[in-house]
């Protein structure tokens, strides 16, 4: 049924595969928790270096209908590495890359067992590299929940930990519930057009007879309301606060970065090559959305007192600044796709750091120096004790508010806003600055405690975090750093790609 398998297109994802199988078989032998960890991290840069490598080639793409069964259609391929996809495999590799770091100390903290977590790891990855490569409804669904379902074990694996526990069923019931939403609305699709390529399934709609019309609609609306629940968008958020506070650390990380960036590509995979005949239908959806997920976001983000569920709520926030872009509808949607991509590109750094120094933190002060490691008051004083530590969080925290000197994150801000306005949705530019707003009052709260002397007479001796934590810092402090000075070269590298 399907032409011969390009192997090259498909390296980063197969790269990935043969690595965690071995990881299983290392794992069996009693490989030491050092080498399980280099594999994971190894096997990770490995396909991030085949992903650069197949940026300088030519398009290529794989799992195409046989010429005897194209007919009079365009060539339908299930896997396309093109430049849109190998840059969401950039960021989505780059990022597991710095929570392997991350994961490092917390696998010994909380006695995880180092081989599973790994090979979940990678599993998820994977999903995540064939979700944003994806170009018909079964493999983006297939990708998915292959990104999804390591995700339930990865939250739930601090075994005896029933917040953990509580927090994994969560995630598996809501992602249950997205995913039939999704399968409903995927079948609906391809009643009305007989067609699962998002290439066949465009040009089907854009002649579909007007007695199918309701039902594509409702296709249409379902396949975006499960990729919401994906991407934490309003009112499919509720799973997000929990489930980031009971997870380890750096899975809270992995999914408010690594699973984000993949769902809002594979949601705009879909809306721009699969359903643009109804961008009349799904632009108002998204800019409700839009409007909704920032806006509860950001005023629920003001009364956390705690740093996870602040960078949960905030997430979900920054997800509706994402979103912003593609309620534009189809007249201006590249540049839509192009200005949601390159806010995903600059979230997942700055998002990564604030996690990075969070977890470090929060190893110092588990280790005796405050039993209440995750309130903001923790933070107290922490210039005075870790200068260099309390900076990069500052930076980052400036950064996401979207103020100078982060003018990564200003930047992202000022391209959602000119798509948005662009593409005649004024309104919701006005939500956006109202929210812009309301964002910088958390977000500095915070960066200001940093700076406070903490109470009490003396303050204890705090020791450095790891040196995984630390590579994890330094890493996305500096490309914060660069990006802040050129950022530029995000916009001009997504303008290409889309």
């Amino acid at each position: 049924m399907i032409q011969s398998i390009d192997y090259a297109a498909i390296a980063p994802p197969l790269i990935l595969a043969v690595a965690a199988i071995g990881l299983l078989l290392a794992d069996a032998f009693e490989a030491p928790r050092r080498v399980l960890s280099l594999l994971s991290g190894g096997s990770l840069a490995v396909a991030l270096i085949a992903v650069a490598a197949l940026a300088f080639g030519d398009r290529r793409d794989t799992l195409c209908l046989p010429d005897g069964l194209r007919g009079n259609g365009p060539r339908s391929c299930s896997y396309v590495a093109d430049d849109f996809t190998l840059l969401f495999q950039g960021i989505v590799l780059g990022a597991a890359v710095v929570v392997v770091l991350l994961s490092l100390q917390e696998i010994t903290d909380s006695k995880m067992p180092v081989g599973e977590y790994h090979f979940l790891l990678l599993a998820a990855v994977i999903g995540a590299l064939t979700l944003v490569a994806a170009r018909d409804l079964v493999l983006l669904l297939v990708a998915l929940e292959t990104l999804s379902l390591p995700v339930f074990a990865l939250v739930a694996l601090r075994r005896y930990d029933g917040t953990a526990s509580e927090a994994a069923l969560k995630l598996f019931l809501v992602s249950v519930a997205s995913t039939a939403v999704m399968l409903f609305g995927i079948s609906l699709v391809y009643g009305a057009t007989g067609a699962m390529h998002l290439d066949r399934i465009a040009p089907a709609l854009s002649r579909l007879p007007s007695d199918l019309d309701p039902v594509a609609t409702a296709g249409a609306v379902l396949v975006l309301a499960g990729f919401a629940f994906k991407v934490a968008a309003v009112p499919f958020h509720f799973w997000a606060p929990d489930v980031y506070q009971g997870s380890p650390l750096p899975v809270a990380a992995f999914l408010s970065v690594v699973s984000k960036a993949a769902g809002f590509a594979g949601l705009a995979i879909v809306l721009a090559l699969g359903l643009p005949a109804y961008a009349h239908v799904w632009g108002p959806v998204i800019a409700i959305l839009a409007a909704l997920t920032m806006t509860i976001g950001n005023l629920v983000a003001l009364r956390q007192r705690t740093a996870i569920r602040l960078l949960a709520w905030s997430s979900v926030a920054q997800s509706g600044y994402m979103l912003a872009p593609l309620s534009v509808g189809d007249d201006r949607l590249p540049e839509a796709v192009a200005a949601t991509t390159a806010y995903v590109a600059l979230y997942a750094v700055m998002n990564l750091g604030a996690f990075a120094v969070v977890i470090g933190f929060r190893r110092r002060t588990a280790e005796g120096l405050s039993p209440s490691w995750d309130t903001l008051d923790d933070y107290r004083g922490l210039a005075r004790r870790s200068p260099a530590v309390a900076t990069a969080l500052a930076f980052f925290l400036i950064c996401l508010a979207g103020l100078p000197p982060g003018v990564m994150g200003l930047f992202a801000k000022v391209v959602v806003f000119r798509a948005t306005v662009a593409g005649g949705v004024t309104w919701l530019a006005v939500v956006m600055a109202i929210n812009t707003a309301i964002g910088l009052y958390y977000y500095l709260v915070w960066a200001v405690r940093l700076f406070t002397p903490a109470p009490g007479a003396a303050e204890p001796y705090d020791p450095a975090p790891g040196m995984p934590v630390r590579a994890a810092i330094t890493a996305t402090a500096t490309a914060a750093l660069v990006l802040s000075a050129a950022p530029q070269i995000v916009l001009q590298t997504v303008t290409q790609a889309t």
